[in-house]
């Protein structure tokens, strides 16, 4: 029953374009052609490098390198274009092309040997091979242009470069999934909260998510829908996937509660695929005729990779679902997640992260528990979900929040530990991480930074995937990591306070 919605990588291209001129002969534009394929190939087989590279004929002249700008934007399969100017490409001749271009854009700044030829080093081997100074032109345009671009230095065979590259591609898929996100609200915001709320036309406009609000009992209408059939196969597939609690089984005392869990997950499951959503809130405040909030069904869907935010939080619903396309074939996954309470015994400062009941099984790699507890919230039966810890390892939570005139992204490396002791009343899907550079300088920068309580918690992802995300969107980044002082970060805030009101104009 379960149907991921995360795309094959594969199936999205970047295209690698190089730049030269006429001047140099055909002779040498052949070469160039040549070794500028070369390194698309070697991109190309690179296994980190999730994304088909596709090699594009050398661009010469003004026109050529136009209409390549209009084919990519045209191009859905298009996700970002990677551009190396081999020779020497006059800048002048990129100034519209890359005024016109709306893809991501990496500048590779290689060239197609490693060691120079020492002994036979002549002007033909430094007419052909001129990077050194066609891509500091090409550079030159970008800024004038003021051009949001990744740049990258060092040769292909290099792993560092490789690893740039791929980090860059899935920022890339990010983009292009938010650009094709439609998002179903399910109520509205739980009420009175500030930190949910957020711009919905401007985020159309910034990221290109389309947000819109369905009524709570049109999703009813498709839960009761349900055929008993479908309740069956899929009850007996939780069987299969889970450690059931004895009381959900078959023949028990609350086994019908685990099947209303099925239909809710049915109903939902059929509203966003005939919708084409993927990603979507709901509110314990606005439940219309549900009987359960939906947790069981909201934890699968997001290991499906649909985005999720919990009352009403479309904006990190945005988040989750760039972070589970970013994620694609990693280990690892990706949730929302929220700070609930911490563990402040001095030299042991922990966090501990949760929600009501919207986790994403992803986070682990054991066999969760199906369990049924009440919620002392919502006014609805106890709800079925998923219990589980998330696994040890490296993670980032990032909060995406409104600032009035402008979106702030604000990241934290984490470490997620094993839990120090059992949680045994404690029915939730849940984590414990060690914040950087430690508790009291994340918390305090956090706070200053106006940062969100919901965040998506990513186990797959580096933080250098979300530098990339921002810096493709042309949005605020700011980063809690082990360099963070309290100081200098307060003082970043400020700076950019000023530099995003000058950048967006009068």
């Amino acid at each position: 029953m379960s149907r991921s919605i995360i795309p094959d990588l594969k199936s999205y291209t970047v295209w690698f374009l190089t730049g030269s001129q006429g001047l140099y002969g055909e002779e040498t534009l052949a070469q160039v052609a040549e070794q500028s394929r070369a390194i698309a190939d070697a991109l190309g087989v690179a296994a980190e490098i999730p994304v088909t590279v596709q090699w594009k004929p050398v661009l010469k002249d003004s026109e050529s390198i136009r209409r390549m700008a209009l084919d990519a934007n045209a191009d859905d399969t298009v996700i970002g274009v990677i551009a190396w100017m081999h020779t020497f490409s006059p800048a002048k001749m990129w100034i519209t092309g890359l005024d016109l271009l709306r893809k991501p854009l990496l500048h590779l700044h290689t060239q197609a040997n490693v060691e120079l030829p020492w002994a036979t080093i002549d002007m033909d081997f430094m007419n052909l091979n001129q990077a050194a100074h066609g891509d500091r032109e090409f550079g030159y345009i970008q800024t004038r242009l003021g051009v949001a671009r990744k740049t990258v230095v060092g040769h292909v065979s290099n792993p560092r470069v490789i690893s740039q590259i791929a980090t860059w591609t899935r920022a890339a898929a990010g983009w292009a999934a938010t650009h094709n996100l439609k998002l179903a609200r399910f109520g509205d915001n739980m009420r009175f909260v500030a930190v949910t709320e957020g711009d919905k036309t401007e985020a159309e406009l910034q990221f290109g998510v389309q947000v819109n609000t369905w009524g709570v009992n049109e999703l009813v209408e498709a839960v009761d829908a349900a055929s008993e059939a479908d309740v069956d196969a899929l009850v007996e597939e939780y069987e299969d996937l889970y450690v059931v609690a004895p009381e959900l089984t078959k023949g028990a005392e609350r086994h019908e509660s685990l099947r209303y869990g099925a239909r809710i997950e049915l109903g939902l499951r059929s509203f966003l695929e005939a919708g084409g959503f993927s990603a979507f809130t709901t509110s314990f405040e606005d439940l219309g005729g549900l009987r359960q909030l939906p947790g069981l069904a909201v934890q699968r869907l997001m290991a499906d990779g649909y985005g999720f935010g919990a009352e009403g939080d479309w904006k990190t619903a945005v988040l989750v679902r760039a972070a589970k396309v970013m994620g694609a074939g990693l280990p690892g996954g990706a949730s929302l997640m929220e700070d609930y309470t911490y563990n402040l015994v001095p030299g042991q400062e922990l966090i501990l992260g949760a929600h009501m009941l919207e986790v994403c099984p992803s986070l682990t790699t054991a066999k969760p528990s199906l369990e049924i507890h009440e919620l002392g919230i919502g006014g609805r039966d106890a709800p079925v979900r998923l219990v589980f810890d998330t696994d040890a390892g490296p993670a980032v939570v990032v909060a995406l929040s409104d600032m009035r005139d402008r979106f702030r992204l604000v990241a934290n490396v984490v470490e997620v530990v094993e839990l120090p002791h059992p949680l045994p009343k404690l029915p939730v899907a849940r984590a414990i991480w060690k914040p950087a550079p430690d508790l009291a300088t994340s918390a305090a920068a956090w706070l200053t930074a106006g940062a969100a309580h919901h965040t998506v918690m990513s186990t797959a992802l580096s933080l250098e995937v979300f530098e990339d995300f921002a810096d493709i969107a042309k949005n605020e980044l700011v980063v809690i990591d082990e360099n963070t002082k309290l100081r200098e970060f307060s003082r970043e805030l400020r700076w950019n306070q000023a530099y995003y009101r000058l950048a967006a104009g009068l």
